[in-house]
Order: C-alpha cells, then sequence, then structure tokens
C-alpha cells in the first residue's frame, strides 16, 4: 500500500511538472531513444555493464562474453553447414579469448 501510495504521489508531481512545462526543452526531445540490447548479458552483470559503458570504460571480457552468447544464438539458428562451420570457429576463438581473459585477471586477484 505504501508503493502505491508513492506512485501516485510521484505521478502527480511529474503532471504538474509537464503542465509547467518543465520537460519541454529536454535534450533529445523529438528523438528516438538509444537503449542498449542486454539481452545477452547475464542479468546480474548487467548494472555494472552500464555503470562501466557509460564511464567509458568496460572489460573486455564482458564484451567478448556478450559476443560469445549472440554467437551462439547464430550457431543455434543457423541453417548453412558452411555458414554454421564458420560461425563455430569464431565462437571457438571468442571462447578462447575469453578464458584467457578470465586466467589473467584470475592472476592479477590478490
Amino acid at each position: 500500500m505504501f508503493d502505491h501510495v508513492i506512485a501516485r504521489i510521484a505521478e502527480g508531481k511529474i503532471k504538474e511538472a509537464i503542465e509547467r512545462g518543465e520537460f519541454d526543452n529536454l535534450p533529445g526531445k523529438g528523438k528516438p531513444i538509444h537503449l542498449d540490447d542486454l539481452s545477452n548479458i547475464p542479468e546480474e552483470h548487467r548494472a555494472a555493464y552500464l555503470l562501466l559503458k557509460n564511464a567509458g570504460f568496460a572489460p573486455e571480457e564482458l564484451q567478448v562474453k556478450k559476443d560469445i552468447n549472440a554467437l551462439r544464438e547464430l550457431v543455434n539458428s543457423c541453417q548453412d553447414e558452411e555458414e554454421k562451420a564458420l560461425l563455430k570457429k569464431e565462437l571457438l576463438e571468442k571462447e578462447l579469448r575469453y578464458n584467457i581473459l578470465m586466467e589473467k585477471r584470475k592472476k592479477h586477484r590478490p
């Protein structure tokens, strides 16, 4: 019930701000919002990924892991055997790169 009351208060404040025109000159008004596709990043890592990415730094292993997940989906949905073989090779290379990165990270931990 408390959450409902807070939501109603917040909604009222937002409506008042709209009526006063406080949202009229926001940057990007009228432009589509670009949302990151985080479907290939494990849910428990998404907040960290976004935080690091927005700060201009994301560990390479996060991007490689995202690439691995995307490649797995492509391999599973690919019908052409020649293309599937190329995707599997690329997937193997990414997995090897990821494992190397993770080993380096383990060595650098105190």
